[in-house]
């Protein structure tokens, strides 16, 4: 199973960006997906998940400006990111539950999205 993720770059301060996740591969069932970030020397922290029913959950900083949503059909994962602030840089990596076979599962994570938000 591999995520590949999309989207990233450069946007000004009260700007927008749309990140993609695409899980491939060996793939029975992907539950909760979701998104992380990571500044540099910092710990990586969660911004937001949804389950596959269709739960979601956010970090407090992003809550009412991020967006997750999912396409089940296609195991991808989105974030809409809406007014974005300088202090939403950061490499953004998504993750995703996922079961290969009717007893398998573990956690996978992406290669990591550079989002920089900057005049």
């Amino acid at each position: 199973v591999q995520l590949q993720a999309s989207g990233g770059g450069l946007v000004q301060p009260g700007g927008s960006l749309r990140l993609s996740c695409a899980a491939s591969g060996r793939i029975f069932s992907a539950k909760t997906m979701g998104w992380y970030r990571q500044d540099p020397g910092k710990q990586r922290e969660l911004v937001a998940t949804i389950t596959s029913g269709g739960n979601t959950n956010y970090a407090d900083s992003v809550k009412g400006r991020f967006t997750i949503s999912r396409d089940g059909a296609k195991n991808t994962v989105y974030l809409q990111m809406n007014s974005l602030k300088p202090e939403d840089t950061a490499v953004y990596y998504c993750n995703a539950f996922i079961y290969s076979d009717y007893y398998r599962s573990r956690d996978y994570w992406g290669q990591g999205t550079q989002v920089t938000v900057s005049s």
